[in-house]
Formats: structure tokens, sequence, C-alpha cells
């Protein structure tokens, strides 16, 4: 007995050292897991600290917001025009000075669908690109408004109105230097009308070689050279809206109204949905107010009609209701600036049977980043008589300083 019972203390010796020593690995185990975990990774001086990711800033609405403000601040700061005076043409003339002005009511309703272009001459006059050094100018602006020339009666016609800016820019390339310089490549005009295709066929080297600041931005219009040419925003003018209608109280998906004459397209979108209770496309004018259309919608569309340009986009802008795009070819303003797939519905001709399937399949958290997208682009249509900010006047010159050229073939 006494030899068993010292085998047996000595096997309960030897468990107990056992239990003892798997104890005590667990313990430094234990401490080494803890010294290991971020709460203690600053007091391990072998341990690397973590390195500080810098995240890309988030450009909203725009392709790089950065690198597009600082060029537009060097805009602001070295960008400058010349205006030719209405005195540095022949006294050919001197009869017709009034359409080298400012026009007398740019504000006017009946301007319409030209209000863009008396409004960027009246905004280019205050602004402070103005030189009236033509040595310092980078680029040289024509006058001329193609609205006023249609509005009078001694020129009146297409044919006159090309006649007569092919007479005036021949008498300024003869008159001054400026023009033989760069063959007229730094020179500009403006125009919505739309006869402006036409104002410059009777002039090759206005035609092939100065920028034509139009509405009628389409890639397969007539006499408008892509890359060359810049698209000017096409805008009424509307009251300031300082709150827009919030995406809750939008109870139609779809708002359109206008004329379907001109456009299969708007036939089209009649035929499908002419009666969808939740789409309101109307052949004319709506059964309520125009502008309410944009309040009360989630989309606006904007469908090519005898222009590819209408100012149901700018409309939709202001009113906060999506753009959605139906105008193959359509060369979209400050489009090298504002990502318009960020606020905007693009739809090619060909899929309009496809458009509530398309609209519907929108999530609402991409909806609601095009709404407040939308919110954020606002300030580039509108027009201002002093421009100011990021407005429509400096967002179009924004476009011209980008088109400027050092080069002069001869002095």
């Amino acid at each position: 007995m006494p030899k068993l019972k010292r085998r047996l203390l000595l096997i309960a010796l030897l468990l107990l050292a056992v239990s003892s020593a798997s104890w005590f690995a667990i313990f430094l185990l234990h401490s080494s897991e803890e010294q290991g975990s971020p709460s203690n990774l600053g007091r391990l001086s072998a341990s690397p600290p973590t390195p500080h990711i810098t995240l890309p800033v988030d450009s909203g609405p725009y392709h790089n917001w950065q690198l597009f403000a600082a060029d537009f601040e060097d805009m602001i700061q070295s960008f400058k025009i010349y205006v030719y005076p209405t005195n540095s043409a022949s006294s050919t003339f001197a009869s017709s000075a009034s359409i080298f002005l400012p026009h007398p009511n740019p504000f006017d309703p009946k301007l319409g669908n030209y209000f863009s272009e008396h409004m960027f001459k009246l905004s280019l006059l205050s602004s402070s690109l103005i030189t009236t050094n033509p040595e310092k100018a980078h680029l040289f602006f024509l006058p001329f408004s193609v609205n006023l020339l249609r509005n009078d009666p001694r020129v009146h016609s297409e044919a006159s109105i090309a006649d007569f800016v092919a007479r005036y820019t021949t008498s300024i390339s003869q008159d001054l230097p400026f023009w033989n310089a760069s063959l007229g490549s730094d020179h500009f005009y403006a125009c919505c009308h739309s006869v402006c295709r036409e104002a410059s066929s009777k002039h090759v080297g206005l035609r092939n070689n100065a920028i034509q600041l139009t509405c009628s931005s389409s890639y397969f219009q007539r006499f408008y050279v892509t890359h060359k040419d810049v698209a000017l925003p096409q805008v009424w003018p509307r009251p300031p809206q300082h709150a827009l209608n919030p995406p809750h109280a939008r109870d139609k998906l779809v708002y359109f109204a206008g004329r379907i004459q001109n456009s299969n397209i708007r036939q089209q979108l009649v035929d499908l949905w002419g009666n969808d209770t939740y789409m309101d496309i109307f052949p004319g004018q709506p059964s309520y107010p125009y502008e309410e259309g944009f309040r009360r919608s989630k989309y606006c569309l904007h469908v090519k009609g005898y222009e590819v340009n209408t100012a149901r986009v700018s409309d939709a802008i202001h009113y906060g209701c999506v753009p959605v795009i139906i105008s193959n070819h359509y060369e979209l303003p400050f489009a090298n600036v504002l990502d318009w797939s960020k606020f905007s519905v693009i739809v090619n001709n060909g899929d309009v049977a496809l458009l509530k399937r398309t609209l519907l399949s929108i999530t609402r958290r991409k909806y609601m980043s095009m709404y407040h997208n939308l919110y954020k682009v606002r300030r580039h249509f509108v027009w201002h008589e002093t421009p100011k900010g990021y407005d429509s006047f400096y967002m179009t010159a924004y476009q011209l300083w980008l088109k400027r050229s050092s080069l002069r073939l001869s002095s």
C-alpha cells in the first residue's frame, strides 16, 4: 500500500506540473495578443505606424472641380477680349449701329430663345475681361446680332443676313490688322437665332476659322464645327428660384409639353405615353401652367424639335427636374467641365420605347444624387447684367478661354 500511495502521489504531482505549464503558456500567448491589439500598437516600437490614406475629393457634378476652379481663377486674372467698336467698320455700317449694340431691353419676354445671345453681349461689356487695347487681347469679338438683323426690315432674310455679315467681316479685315494676323481663328461671334448657322455661309474665313458661339450646337448641324465652335446655353429669363420643390412632392415621373409637328420622336412619345397617368406628355400646351410641370415632375424631357436646342434643359435645371436628353449629336453646354451623367439622363433616339423602363430602373439613391447635383449646377445657367461667380457668362467665357491661341500668322 505504501508503494501504491507513493506512486499515486507522484502521478498527481506530475499532472499538476503539466497543468501549470499549460496555463503559463496560455497566459504568455494571451499577453502577446493583447500587446498586438490596435489599442496597444502605439506601444510597440517595432510596429510601423498606420499610413495616412488620402481619399479623392468628391467632384460632385464636375469632372474635376479642383482642376477647373484653379484654371477658372487663372482665366479671371488673365483673359482679355477686344470688342470691335461700331466705328471700327467703314461708314457703310453707320446706319446699322444698333445691330452692334446691346439690346435695349434684353429681359423682354418676347426675346424668348434669343435671350442668351443678347445677355452674352451685355454681360461681356460689363465684365472685367474687356480690354480696349487690341494688342493685349486673346480673342476678338464681332458684335453683330443675328437676332436684330433678323428683325431689321432692311435685312431680314437669311441671304441678306449672310451678305451683311460677310461685308462687315471683310471690312474689319481691311480696316484693321487683327483679323489677318490669325485669319480669323482668334475671332468669335454669338448667336442663338435659328438662322445663325447661315450667317457665316458667305464668308469662308468666318465660317471655317472664327469661333461660332451658338445655341444650335449639334455635331451634324450645318456650319457647326465641333471642337472649334462653342455651345452656348439656351436660357429663358426666369424669376429666381430660392427653393426647389423637394423630391417627395414630385408626383409625376415625366413631363414634356411642346409641338410635335416637326419631330417624329415627339410624336412617338405622345403615341406611347400620351395617356399614361404617371407621365405628363402633352402635344402642345399642358392643361396647367407650363412651369408647374417642371415643379411637380421627377424627370423632364428635352426632345429635338426643329432644332436640337431648346430652353427645356435650362428650365429643368432651374426648377430642379432632372433633364432627360433625347437629342442625338447634341453638344451639351460646358460638357468639358460638367459631368452631365451625374445630373441628367441621356437616351438615344432609338431607345425612346424603353424610356419608362429606363427611368423606373433608376434607384432612389441614384435619383437623389442627381437631384442634389442639379442644385449645384443651377448657378451656371443664369445670366446677370453684370456677370458674377460661375454664372452663364463666365462659364461660357471659360469655354472661349480654352480656345484661345497664342499663334499669330503675321503682325
